[in-house]
């Protein structure tokens, strides 16, 4: 069985590589039948999103990890990266902060 949590810390490390900004790593474990971890981070602009993106996509494929689906990478502004058990969400600023999932979901812990 693959361990999600050491796949988002992977992922958090593949970001900090290409200078994410605000990452958070939220644990939904019991509050959402959806999957078990949320990463979450911010880029400067489409360019480093992509960056960002395809960053984690190879470290996560390199342990293993299958992209199920992903979604926004040709648009920039919210690029999603489904893994089933964890999904990653890189935002521009702006939209973070429109949609604030940090927000939505704080009652998730953060580790």
């Amino acid at each position: 069985m693959k361990d999600f949590r050491e796949a988002a810390k992977i992922a958090q490390a593949a970001l900090e590589d290409k200078k994410a900004e605000d990452i958070k790593v939220l644990d939904l474990k019991g509050l959402s039948n959806i999957t078990d971890y949320f990463v979450i981070a911010s880029g400067n602009n489409i360019n480093q999103l992509r960056a960002m993106a395809d960053n984690v996509e190879e470290k996560l494929f390199k342990e293993g990890y299958k992209l199920h689906h992903s979604e926004g990478y040709q648009g920039g502004a919210w690029v999603l990266l489904d893994f089933g058990n964890i999904i990653i969400h890189l935002f521009n600023k702006e939209d973070r902060e429109f949609y604030s999932l940090d927000r939505v979901w704080g009652d998730a812990k953060e580790i």
